[in-house]
């Protein structure tokens, strides 16, 4: 396995005062509260900008619980690309596309590829295993009908968060059924588990989100267990997998998920890359406009699928 340590000066007093100026996190614990944070748009000078020289759409994508929504980035000039699905963060119960243009848009221009964004369905309204069947059933309609978007028939996936969890349980799926070839996940301090009691959990409790046990777990799993797909570091086994890049952040509860994971696959002879950002927060990449930390990571994650797709 390839560890890289990123550590720059500044990523840590740019988390502290982001950390400071938002407060301290309140963990969502009623539906009423949940809405008003769905419908708050992001902050452009938190969350910077989104690349001009890429236009966005909005295209509706087949899916076995109905038509799910997403956001098309697609570069202006050349022929048929890669197709890179990106999934959001929130806990299975928040966030979505618009929270992440700054990556997205950035990540089609440099990586040159077509990245579409995936608004899947969330919890509560839509319990577990909702967002894994937009999500896998996604990943095969792109396989299967990239190009009608300008896709070249090779088809990546990466997200953040809840988005990185859901992105590996598909990966797991896909193994399992003899679904979608994937090219290369790309997971962002990933949520891989629920309630673990890891050191970075202990340590970080609090910082931005807390790993405990809570209201969102529970309106998510909806009393159902969190076997492999849901948690994928519960899995049984995971050879056969795409090849890795995981993204952690130092600072962050969930940051020995991102190791473990990282770890449990270089074991099982998956290719991985696992790059972690010292002093860093979680989520990171949805403040781009404040934290360098965030923009260093979308070249770097732009660079390896340059790097891992390449020319068709």
């Amino acid at each position: 396995m390839r560890t890289r340590l990123v550590s720059e000066p500044e990523f840590a007093g740019e988390s502290a005062a982001l950390l400071a100026r938002i407060g301290a996190a309140a963990p969502v614990g009623d539906c009423e509260t949940l809405r008003r944070d769905r419908v708050e748009p992001p902050d452009p000078a938190l969350a910077g900008k989104p690349d001009p020289a890429v236009p966005a759409g909005e295209v509706y994508l087949p899916a076995r619980g109905g038509p799910v929504g997403a956001r098309l980035y697609r570069p202006r000039a050349g022929g048929p690309r890669p197709v890179l699905l990106w999934l959001h963060g929130g806990g299975f119960i928040g966030g979505a596309a618009a929270d992440i243009e700054y990556a997205c848009s950035r990540l089609a221009a440099r990586a040159g590829v077509i990245v579409v964004s995936l608004d899947y369905r969330l919890a509560p309204e839509h319990p577990y295993p909702a967002a894994l069947h937009d999500t896998y059933d996604v990943l095969g309609w792109l396989a299967a009908h990239g190009e009608l978007l300008g896709g070249d028939g090779r088809v990546a996936a990466g997200g953040q968060s809840a988005g990185a969890a859901l992105v590996a349980g598909a990966c797991l799926l896909a193994r399992d059924l003899g679904g979608p070839a994937v090219a290369r996940q790309v997971l962002c301090y990933p949520t891989l588990d629920f309630g673990r009691d890891t050191e970075s959990a202990r340590e970080f409790d609090g910082v931005f989100l807390s790993a405990r046990p809570g209201w969102a777990d529970a309106q998510y799993l909806a009393g159902q267990p969190a076997a492999g797909y849901a948690a994928p570091l519960r899995a049984e086994r995971l050879d056969g997998l795409p090849p890795a890049l995981v993204i952690g952040a130092g600072r962050d509860p969930l940051r020995d998920d991102a190791r473990g994971y990282a770890a449990r696959l270089d074991a099982a002879g998956v290719d991985v890359t696992h790059v972690e950002y010292a002093g860093t927060m979680h989520a990171f990449l949805n403040f781009c406009g404040v934290l360098s930390a965030g923009r260093h990571a979308v070249g770097l994650i732009a660079a390896d699928l340059a790097w891992a797709l390449g020319p068709a």
